[in-house]
């Protein structure tokens, strides 16, 4: 389903770091992607080639799955010794069978116990919120969204970084399968008058500043270093 059909919130995350800030930490670094068990390269072997600001996107999808329906269920009473059977309604309902222990045990004190087939009309309400990384895995999110932590202006912010804006690159179709999936547990074999909806609540991407370095070490290999500027973290 297109994009168009959906009504997305954008949020992009400030960061809390400048590209000097980027540098001094990938200049300490930087020869941790070419280390081995057996080596690891002087830090004037490993240049900096360069280094980009990307903003990649966490799709966050939230909503209700709601049910109702009727399945068949089995309720044990207790009732006197000297209770033979209940009769609800238009059923009767014998006590249940004892061995001859059982009956020996309990005597005339003892409690009968009934077995009663009926119907219960269930009702489950379940809502969440799942967010996948802009790779499409589920991840646990790790930032708080607050009026201190996010841009004023979001869409300027990425038109102005449109060469650097990694998307998602899972469907809002299928991630909202996934919540549904998740909500959705599985129902019991008989049941009747099944009755259910999922409600979206609300689709978000939100968008994340990351420094992404490219790194030039011995041999001309090639090596990444990326640090999540909101959390001022290497990833």
């Amino acid at each position: 389903m297109a994009k168009s059909n959906f009504d997305v919130k954008t949020v992009v995350l400030r960061k809390n770091m400048e590209e000097q800030d980027a540098l001094e930490i990938i200049e300490e670094k930087k020869t941790k992607p070419f280390k081995s068990l057996l080596s690891r390269p002087k830090k004037e072997q490993v240049h900096i080639h360069s280094l980009k600001l990307y903003y990649e996107c966490v799709l966050m999808v939230s909503g209700k799955y709601i049910a109702d329906y009727f399945r068949k269920a089995s309720h044990s009473i207790s009732v006197p010794s000297n209770v033979n059977e209940v009769l609800l309604g238009e059923g009767i309902f014998p006590i249940r069978s004892k061995s001859g222990f059982k009956k020996a045990f309990a005597g005339k004190r003892g409690k009968n116990k009934i077995d009663m087939k009926l119907e219960e009309h269930v009702f489950i309400e379940e809502e969440d919120e799942i967010a996948f990384d802009h790779h499409g895995q589920e991840i646990n999110f790790p930032f708080k969204v607050n009026s201190k932590t996010i841009e004023n202006y979001p869409k300027k912010i990425l038109e102005k970084n449109q060469p650097n804006i990694k998307k998602p690159e899972i469907t809002f179709d299928a991630a909202l399968d996934k919540l549904q999936s998740q909500l959705k547990k599985p129902l019991e074999s008989d049941v009747r008058d099944l009755s259910e909806e999922f409600v979206l609540r609300e689709i978000t991407e939100l968008y994340v500043p990351i420094f992404e370095a490219r790194l030039i070490g011995p041999k001309k290999k090639v090596g990444i270093i990326r640090i999540d500027s909101v959390r001022k973290k290497i990833l």
